[in-house]
Protein backbone atom coordinates (compact mmCIF):
# COMPACT_ATOMS: atom_id res chain seq x y z
CA UNK A 1 0.00 0.00 0.00
CA UNK A 2 3.03 2.23 0.76
CA UNK A 3 4.38 1.74 -2.75
CA UNK A 4 1.37 2.77 -3.75
CA UNK A 5 0.78 5.58 -2.29
CA UNK A 6 4.40 6.58 -3.12
CA UNK A 7 3.91 6.34 -6.65
CA UNK A 8 0.91 8.58 -6.61
CA UNK A 9 3.17 11.30 -5.19
CA UNK A 10 5.50 10.60 -7.89
CA UNK A 11 3.10 10.99 -10.42
CA UNK A 12 1.48 14.21 -8.65
CA UNK A 13 4.67 16.02 -8.24
CA UNK A 14 5.92 15.50 -11.85
CA UNK A 15 2.18 16.97 -12.87
CA UNK A 16 2.59 19.70 -10.69
CA UNK A 17 6.18 20.38 -12.39
CA UNK A 18 4.73 20.06 -16.07
CA UNK A 19 1.66 22.32 -15.55
CA UNK A 20 4.53 24.95 -13.57
CA UNK A 21 6.41 24.70 -16.93
CA UNK A 22 3.57 24.68 -19.30
CA UNK A 23 1.88 27.70 -17.73
CA UNK A 24 5.30 29.70 -17.59
CA UNK A 25 5.38 28.39 -21.41
CA UNK A 26 1.64 30.03 -22.16
CA UNK A 27 2.58 33.44 -20.22
CA UNK A 28 5.72 34.11 -22.38
CA UNK A 29 3.63 33.30 -25.58
CA UNK A 30 1.01 35.60 -24.22
CA UNK A 31 3.49 38.07 -23.74
CA UNK A 32 5.23 37.75 -27.40
CA UNK A 33 1.50 37.38 -29.13
CA UNK A 34 0.45 40.95 -27.16
CA UNK A 35 3.88 42.34 -28.58
CA UNK A 36 3.40 40.85 -32.12
CA UNK A 37 -0.16 42.49 -31.88
CA UNK A 38 1.38 45.73 -30.80
CA UNK A 39 3.88 45.53 -33.43
CA UNK A 40 1.22 44.67 -36.69
CA UNK A 41 -1.12 47.43 -35.31
CA UNK A 42 2.02 50.03 -35.23
CA UNK A 43 3.01 48.19 -38.99
CA UNK A 44 -0.55 48.84 -40.52
CA UNK A 45 -1.08 52.45 -38.99
CA UNK A 46 2.12 53.54 -40.72
CA UNK A 47 0.92 52.11 -43.94
CA UNK A 48 -1.98 53.36 -44.18
CA UNK A 49 0.07 56.47 -43.42
CA UNK A 50 2.51 56.33 -46.43
CA UNK A 51 -0.69 54.67 -48.54
CA UNK A 52 -3.45 57.22 -48.14
CA UNK A 53 -4.78 56.05 -51.33
CA UNK A 54 -5.37 52.86 -49.63
CA UNK A 55 -8.58 52.71 -48.08
CA UNK A 56 -9.18 51.84 -44.32
CA UNK A 57 -12.55 49.85 -45.03
CA UNK A 58 -12.60 46.28 -45.42
CA UNK A 59 -15.17 46.15 -47.44
CA UNK A 60 -13.97 47.89 -50.65
CA UNK A 61 -15.78 46.41 -53.87
CA UNK A 62 -12.88 44.54 -56.08
CA UNK A 63 -13.16 45.91 -59.11
CA UNK A 64 -14.85 44.89 -62.15
CA UNK A 65 -11.96 43.21 -64.06
CA UNK A 66 -11.59 40.86 -61.28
Amino acid sequence: MEERINELEMRYMQQERTIGELNEIICRQALVLERLQRDFAALKEQFLVMSPSVSRDADQEVPPHY
